[in-house]
């Protein structure tokens, strides 16, 4: 199966997931495929006293999880606070080069491979309004990870947060309807989908730059999404484009 092919079975799929044990045996089929054993959705908070519905859906080992609770990590973990810098995926041998490492985040690396977690992926999920979180993807140490399948991880990861967050959602007292794009506005979203930057979109569409950089800014204001990547994973997540109309030319 192709890399886009598969990334649409699995959107297929989380979009019709209701309760968090579908979504957590999704996840774990699309971790195999990717060539991982262990995945971690999270919101970056310490789950024992988050103040709002947070998400978290893993399978990493318990005595892992005992641990990194009874530490408070959700707050202070390296991998966490390398996603709060960058808007793409990374693998967690980066993270030095990313954050200044202090000796308690060197420490919480090694105490996670002596419990069996060696390298992973993450991929940042930071939606304004919210706690920062992410998805993260990684294998037993020493099982290298399958660098041709990253990028593909990285549109797995971001389908996967946005379908916890729909889950989350159904908890909190307010439900808000889903945002409704302009056909301009779909238009520009596709477009970005397809790696056009703003300019080279106003000269696709024949209007003024200044135009298609309103469009987009109101589309990202309807989403709550800050970034162009997470624009385009919304409006595929929700069905307003498709991987077909991306492909499209």
């Amino acid at each position: 199966m192709r890399p886009f092919e598969r990334a649409q079975t699995f959107l297929r799929d989380v979009s019709e997931t209701n309760t968090e044990a579908e979504l957590a045996e999704a996840l774990a089929i699309v971790s195999r495929e990717l060539g991982f054993t262990y995945f971690a959705l999270s919101h970056h908070v310490d789950i024992r006293q988050a103040a709002q519905p947070a998400i978290r859906l893993h399978n990493y080992p318990g005595d892992w999880v005992e641990y990194y609770d009874a530490n408070s990590l959700g707050v202070s973990d390296p991998v966490h606070r390398a996603s709060h810098v960058t808007s793409v995926g990374f693998a967690w041998s980066e993270i030095p080069s990313m954050i200044a490492m202090t000796p308690k985040d060197h420490e919480i690396l090694l105490r996670g491979g002596a419990r069996g977690i060696g390298d992973g992926f993450t991929i940042p999920a930071n939606v304004p309004g919210e706690s920062n979180g992410s998805c993260s993807f990684a294998n037993p140490a020493g099982t290298p990870m399958r660098e041709e399948d990253l990028p593909l991880a990285q549109l797995v990861g971001a389908f996967a947060f946005e379908a916890a967050r729909k889950l989350w959602r159904v908890r909190a007292p307010l439900i808000q309807p889903p945002p409704r794009l302009t056909d301009r506005q779909r238009e520009c979203v596709l477009w970005v989908a397809r790696g056009k930057s703003d300019w080279e979109i106003s000269r696709i569409l024949g209007v003024e730059h200044e135009t298609v950089v309103r469009h987009l800014k109101q589309a990202r204001e309807r989403y709550g999404v800050g970034k162009r990547t997470m624009l385009a994973v919304q409006a595929l997540f929700d069905g307003s484009i498709s991987f077909t109309d991306i492909l499209k030319r």
